[in-house]
């Protein structure tokens, strides 16, 4: 560290790149990663050696690590917003797993974003803590290859990492031949180019092996003592600088958490308000039909109104002509009664003329009193067609008070989105002083969330196992590279990068063999 960077071993050509790596990669992300921004730099280093395909990982994991960069980078789904084609810029799949599977890039899309809209409120942080915890389980995360020789002069490979040293066949990274955890290794030596490792069971043989540099080997004591460390810290207490460290991120973290929470409520507010507002306008102009229809009911009603007005009159006319002809009649009778007829044909004649004037007369009568009737009805009708023009005009006017209302509650309520004078209140309620009370809740709940990140691990489990079933079909046998053979042929006989790690007491004296 108190060397200047360009006395190391660097390029001497202009201008000189740098990359800003880790060395030493944690065991669990989430307990060792305090600080927000180590975190983020270190999901940025793991997420392009996935990409780079320097970190084997399984295609329908990778899937699903698309998905949480997705939402690490775009935040909650919004298919208005995220519409088909917003990733086709973005690098999220290893080309080997593209080119693995007959599959269009909108068919891959469209199966990270079915994942992506079900990470929903996670933030940035969570979303690249679940991308690193799940990618801390791949066999080669961590792992610094070296190549090397044994003393029959076999090539291997000599792996790193933070759980102990490995030896691997050279066609097999995945899966150790040997492992030595770091708390079986009793002493790491080098001289020259021979490097030694000695067990703390002195049963088992030492582990001698060649490395091609001198330099070499200085990187690998280096790693070694580095990794070494870190493992037997990690199994100690804390120092009090890491638990303060610790409680300033879960204090941070904690008020983070109430920060969105208290987003969260304002935004579902508004949402409300929004939703309240836009009901009053649905009314407002469901009132405004209805005051419409009504305006064109009582315009109807005034027509109808003045037609029986008009009918009623001439039927009345009528009736006053048919009177006066029965009048008339009634005359022409007694005209004729009194006249007087000296034979009897003209007497004949008379009483049948009088006949027939009685008859005319009798039914001039009928047709007077039918029409007096009519006319009595009509004016029944007039009555009834002015009181359903009364009530249609007491309507309206209803319809029109109830608007005046509906507006003035809109116009309150619109400005509510705005204004939100209870949102000042929430936030000057607000107190971020964390209590012991407050301290003991929390730890209740990250209990709760470990129980919850286990049924979750089931149900995440299910779902990559389900993705890797339906896109099967899908794959081109003759484009599989030999890792994921290896790989297959791990998970078929349900050997995992931990598991492997266990086996070295069973396999005491392999070194010898290989």
């Amino acid at each position: 560290m108190d060397k200047k960077v360009l006395d190391h071993d660097v390029p001497t050509e202009e201008p000189v790149t740098f990359h800003f790596l880790a060395k030493f990669y944690p065991e669990n992300a989430e307990e060792e990663l305090v600080q927000e921004i180590t975190q983020h730099l270190f999901f940025l280093q793991v997420k392009k050696q996935i990409l780079d395909e320097k970190i084997y990982c399984p295609p329908e994991a990778s899937v699903l690590l698309a998905s949480y960069a997705v939402q690490a980078k775009y935040g909650d789904y919004d298919p208005n917003v995220h519409k088909r084609g917003f990733l086709a810029q973005e690098e999220l799949l290893p080309k080997r797993v593209i080119n693995l599977y007959q599959m269009t890039p909108e068919m891959w899309e469209e199966r990270i974003t079915a994942w992506y809209a079900e990470h929903r409120g996670r933030a940035r942080d969570e979303a690249e803590m679940e991308y690193l915890k799940i990618a801390q389980d791949l066999e080669m995360y961590g792992v610094n290859y070296f190549a090397i020789r044994n003393k029959k002069g076999t090539e291997l490979l000599l792996g790193v990492d933070a759980l102990g040293l490995h030896i691997y066949d050279p066609d097999n990274r995945l899966t150790p031949k040997i492992s030595f955890p770091w708390n079986e290794i009793r002493n790491i030596s080098y001289s020259d180019k021979e490097f030694t490792i000695k067990p703390l069971d002195k049963k088992i043989d030492v582990f001698k092996f060649n490395s091609s540099k001198l330099r070499v080997n200085k990187l690998i004591l280096q790693l070694c003592i580095g990794n070494h460390d870190l493992f037997m810290r990690r199994r100690k207490a804390d120092s009090l600088e890491v638990q303060q460290m610790k409680a300033q991120a879960r204090e941070e973290k904690a008020r983070k958490q109430m920060e969105r929470q208290r987003l969260a409520r304002e935004k579902q507010m508004r949402e409300e308000a929004e939703r309240t507002r836009d009901e009053l306008e649905r009314r407002l102009m469901q009132l405004k039909e209805e005051a419409t229809m009504a305006n064109e009911a009582l315009m109807r009603s005034e027509e109808t109104a003045d037609l029986l007005a008009e009918k009623a009159q001439i039927t009345e006319e009528e009736a006053k002509l048919l009177a006066q002809k029965a009048a008339e009649a009634e005359q022409e009778m007694q005209r004729i009664k009194a006249t007087a007829i000296r034979t009897e044909e003209e007497k004949r004649l008379m009483e049948q003329k009088v006949l027939e004037a009685e008859m005319l007369a009798l039914k001039m009568a009928e047709e007077s009193e039918r029409r007096a009737k009519e006319a009595d009805q009509l004016k029944q009708d007039l009555q009834e067609a002015r009181e359903s023009e009364r009530r249609a005009k007491q309507k309206l006017l209803e319809i029109t008070s109830k608007s005046s209302y509906t507006q003035s509650m809109n116009s309150s309520t619109t400005a509510l989105p705005t204004d939100l004078p209870s949102f000042n209140l929430i936030s000057e309620s607000l107190s971020f002083d964390f209590k012991d009370t407050d301290m003991k809740r929390l730890s209740m709940e990250i209990e709760k969330e470990k129980v919850e990140y286990m049924e979750k691990s089931k149900h995440l489990q299910e779902q990559l196992n389900e993705l890797k079933t339906e896109i099967e079909a899908l794959k081109l046998k003759e484009r599989e590279t030999a890792l994921d053979i290896l790989h297959n042929e791990n998970a078929s006989r349900g050997n995992s990068k931990h598991n492997t790690i266990k086996k070295p007491q069973a396999q005491g004296r392999r070194p010898i063999c290989i």
